[in-house]
Order: structure tokens, then C-alpha cells, then sequence
């Protein structure tokens, strides 16, 4: 199987490339760029890309690759940072600019190049860069430039080995995909011969590698990311595996109903039912701060299963359904040196010295990549296309304390503005929307009597992957008729307000 290596040097953009990489049918693997040469060679990659990243290469404390990386005879493709380490590794000189380049730039094409074929020779890229390089390395030239950045493009024809200052895994960079395609099809020779369903041959065979004779248990919510991975174990080990659904207090309305019915009713699954609902809320007792809350409610998690698998008998392994973004936002991803966002409870909040070994085959992988490796699985849309739902659940969703009347509040509210969304038509059209519970209350009028009650906030946002989003602009008809319902049938709320905030500068989610 063809296989590219991306080392990661911290860049937000990181993922962006292996998703690309992998749209254009090639397998891809992101590795920590302080990975050894014996680890990259054992993977036998048929080219290497280093991505971007935050730091300077003139810093003392700058990530670098080994040198080695350039004499492995496969094609290397050096992105920003990558292109400014590649040629400081080489003897090329690099400088701080004068001007820092970030946003759109122009680019022109001095040389003709498998890189640039059947585009023209005026560009349009994103920049994003405080240093550039002011000296190319013995045996390189120079293929494009911008108006900031004299050597924007380097190449060695002989090695394959290239250099771009901006970033072509970027939207903003109109190009940038067809360059990618380029470099990997037109100078690295690749057939693409990998998809989803290889995706799913691939993980298959890496969990029945892994689990071996052990017992795995995989951690089912009933959410879109761990109910495809309950179906894709169980086509890999069939009766080792046992799926334990968690009712941590934190859940929508119903929700241990609906799973039960699904996984045990009609799947068949062996699966687990733990009511933890006491045990979560009580540790959540009097605790406001968002990262505590997450922090807590991963350890109790991990507990809780641990508890569980000693009941069960030769389990080494538990399964999740982390994706990507919740890593990028949460830690280092694998060691590489990124920064840290917030902690997601799968990911930041679990334990250091957790007993269970991980099993995540999702754990590069975007949302909209996980839902096509369900169609491909058989699973109905109903599962596929339900929306995301954070891992600490409702806890994120109430800003402040934890408790079951605030509980009980949010409940009935989300429920009303899912069955409008859907009833109008945009379920399927809107990466997420969902109720909020704000520690706000406020005078009102019901009645003819005076209130002081709560305010729900409406939060909606179309996304493709999580990583940016931008609210959705409802029609103010269904936003009148959510907020009617809302006053009108829970108890305790008679003021909603509707969140037009985009991410970045926010998130998605309030906490």
C-alpha cells in the first residue's frame, strides 16, 4: 500500500494535509517529527512531507527531523516551516523578515515543473510566516517567488525533494490541492490506490493485530464516532468484543433508551448498561470551571470501565471513538509540539497511569471521513448523520454548576430546538445545533405575573470537519417558533437568545 509520511512540527494545518493526501486516494500518517529514521523506514513511505508550524528554525529550542530524512531516496515536500527547517538541515540560510507575509499572496512561477503542471503562472496562496529563506542550499533553485518572499518554491530536481513557503492544504489556497496532486502523481509516481473502504481493511487488520486473543470493550454513547467503531470491532473480533454504554447523568433525554434498543435490540451487540448517573453528578457537585468538569468527568469514565473489565476477564483493551479534532485541541498530537486549546474528556481528561490500553482507529480521522467509513459499514443514516455530541455531554452545555434541576431544564429545551431543526428541514444541512444553559436569569412577564428565570441560548454552526465553523442564519421564523416552545413548555426558562458567534474567535461549543 502506497503510504506517505507527514512529520509534524506543531502546525494547526497538520491534519489538513493527510486529509488531502488521503482525498487524493493515497494513505497517509502523521508522525512526531522528533520520530526515528529506523521508525519512518520501517514504513517504507513512498514520500515524506513536513508540515508547518508555530516556531521560529532560528529559536534554540526549534523542532527539527534528522538530516537523514533528505538521503532516504523518496520524494520530501518541505510546507513553511518545513521548507525553512529543510533548508537550514542543508546549508541554506534562513532569516527573520522584515515584513511578516500572512493571508492571501500572489505567487509567480519562474520555472516550468511537474509541481506547477496545468496551472498558470500566476497564482493565487496563503501565507502564513514570519521567517523566510534567504539563501537556498547547495544543489537547489528557485521555481517561484511572491512580492515578500523571494524563494517561495526550491526544488532539487534530482533528490525530489521540494520546498513551498505557503500552504497548499489550506482552502485559501485556490491551487493547492492540484499541487498536491501533482507532487504526489506527477514527481512521486503515486497510483491512489487507497480509499475508505482499504481504510477500513487496514484497521481491521491493525485491531485484530493488536487485541490478539485479548478481550476489547469499546466505549458505546451511541453517537455517530462510537457506534461506527462498535460496528467496525466487531467485523474484527467478533465475541471479544463487549460494549459498555455509560449513563453519566450528562446525556439527552432518552438517550440510554435509544441505545439499548439499537446496538442491543438490533444489532445484537453484547452490550453492558452501567446507570452511573449519582456517581458523575455528585463528583460534579459545586464545580463550575469547564476544564475541571471535563477533567472529571474522563477520569470517572476511565474508572467506571476499569471497574467493568474486571467483571468481564482478559481485557487489555479499551476502544474509543476519538477523532482528530478532539487531539489537535486537547494535547501534542503524538508528541509533536502543539499547542493546547482545551481538553477534551477522552483525550485530555484521562488518566496518566489508566490501567486499559487505547484502541482508536479513528484517531485521525475528520467527522464527515467517519460517517463514509459507516455507509460503507452498512449503518443506517439515522446513526450516520446524527449530529456530534461532546464526550462530557450535557456538563458543556449548562455554563456553571452541574445539578439535575439545570439538568432537567436543558433536556426539554434541546429537545425542542432538534425536533424544530429537523421538522424545518435543516438537520441534515447544519453541522450542529443544540440548546445551552446560561448561569443568567432575568426579569420577565407571564401571565400578567412577574418572572426570574433562566435563559437557553440557541447555538447552531455549518462546519466540515470541526476545526472552523460559522453560525447559521436561521430563517426568524423558526428561531420564533423555538423560542416560543421553549418558553412555553419547560419550566423555569422565559428568555432565549440566539449565539452568532463563529469559530475561531469561539468554539462550538460554549465550554
Amino acid at each position: 500500500m502506497e503510504k506517505v509520511i507527514i512529520l509534524d512540527f506543531g502546525s494547526q494545518y497538520t491534519q489538513l494535509i493527510a486529509r488531502c493526501v488521503r482525498e487524493l486516494k493515497i494513505y497517509s500518517e502523521i508522525m512526531p517529527c522528533t520520530v526515528s529514521l529506523g521508525r519512518i523506514k520501517k514504513k517504507s513511505p513512498v514520500a515524506i512531507i513536513l508540515s508547518g508550524g508555530p516556531a521560529s528554525v532560528s529559536a534554540k529550542s526549534s523542532p527539527a527531523c534528522s538530516r537523514e530524512v533528505f538521503n532516504l531516496g523518496v520524494p520530501v515536500l518541505g510546507i513553511c516551516y518545513g521548507m525553512q527547517l529543510t533548508s537550514k538541515l542543508l546549508g541554506g540560510k534562513v532569516l527573520i523578515s522584515s515584513k511578516r507575509e500572512y493571508g492571501k499572496a500572489d505567487l509567480f512561477i519562474d520555472r516550468k515543473d511537474a509541481l506547477f503542471a496545468g496551472l498558470k503562472k500566476k497564482l493565487t496562496v496563503w501565507m502564513s510566516h514570519g521567517d523566510r529563506v534567504a539563501e537556498l542550499p547547495r544543489g537547489y533553485e528557485r521555481i517561484a517567488h511572491s512580492n515578500n518572499s523571494p524563494n517561495a518554491v526550491m526544488r532539487n530536481s534530482s533528490k525530489k525533494i521540494y520546498g513551498l513557503q505557503f500552504h497548499p492544504e489550506v482552502v485559501h489556497t485556490a491551487q493547492g490541492k492540484r499541487i498536491l496532486k501533482n507532487f504526489l502523481y506527477g514527481i512521486c509516481g503515486c497510483k491512489g490506490e487507497w480509499d475508505m473502504k482499504s481504510f477500513i481493511k487496514h484497521s481491521v487488520d491493525e485491531i485484530r493485530e493488536k487485541a490478539g486473543d485479548s478481550h476489547v470493550v469499546c466505549a458505546l454513547s451511541g453517537g455517530v464516532d462510537s457506534s461506527v467503531l462498535a460496528v467496525l470491532l466487531r467485523k474484527a473480533i467478533g465475541g471479544n468484543l463487549t460494549c459498555i454504554f455509560v449513563d453519566n447523568g450528562v446525556l439527552r433525554l432518552n438517550e440510554h433508551t435509544k441505545v439499548i434498543n439499537t446496538f442491543k435490540g438490533h444489532y445484537r451487540i453484547d452490550l453492558k448498561f452501567i446507570d452511573a448517573r449519582k456517581r458523575f453528578l455528585d463528583k460534579l457537585k459545586g464545580v463550575t470551571d469547564p476544564e475541571r468538569k471535563r477533567k472529571i468527568i474522563g477520569n470517572e469514565f476511565i474508572k467506571v470501565f476499569e471497574e467493568e473489565t474486571k467483571k468481564i476477564g482478559n481485557v487489555k483493551y479499551l476502544a474509543q471513538g476519538t477523532l482528530y479534532p478532539d487531539v489537535i485541541e486537547s494535547v501534542s498530537f503524538k508528541g509533536a509540539p502543539s499547542a493546547t486549546i482545551k481538553s477534551h474528556h477522552n483525550v485530555g481528561g484521562l488518566p496518566k497511569r489508566m490501567k486499559l490500553k487505547l484502541i482508536e482507529p479513528f484517531r485521525e480521522l475528520f467527522k464527515d471521513e467517519v460517517r463514509v467509513v459507516g455507509a460503507e459499514l452498512g449503518l443506517p443514516d439515522e446513526i450516520i448523520w446524527r449530529q456530534p455530541f461532546p464526550g462530557p455531554g450535557l456538563a458543556v452545555r449548562i455554563v456553571g454548576e452541574v445539578n439535575s434541576k439545570r439538568l432537567d431544564i436543558l433536556k426539554k429545551a434541546d429537545v425542542i430546538v432538534v425536533e424544530e431543526i429537523k421538522k424545518a428541514g435543516y438537520y441534515r444541512k447544519v453541522w450542529q445545533s443544540f440548546a445551552v444553559l446560561l448561569p443568567v436569569k432575568s426579569v420577565g412577564v407571564m401571565g400578567d405575573e412577574r418572572t426570574y428565570d433562566n435563559t437557553i441560548a440557541i447555538r447552531a454552526v455549518h462546519s466540515r470537519d470541526g476545526m472552523t465553523a460559522d453560525w447559521v442564519k436561521f430563517p426568524y421564523e423558526l428561531l420564533g417558533v423555538m423560542s416560543n416552545r421553549i418558553i412555553n413548555e419547560v419550566k423555569g426558562v422565559n428568555r432565549v437568545v440566539y449565539d452568532i458567534s463563529s469559530k475561531p474567535p469561539g468554539t462550538i461549543e460554549w465550554e
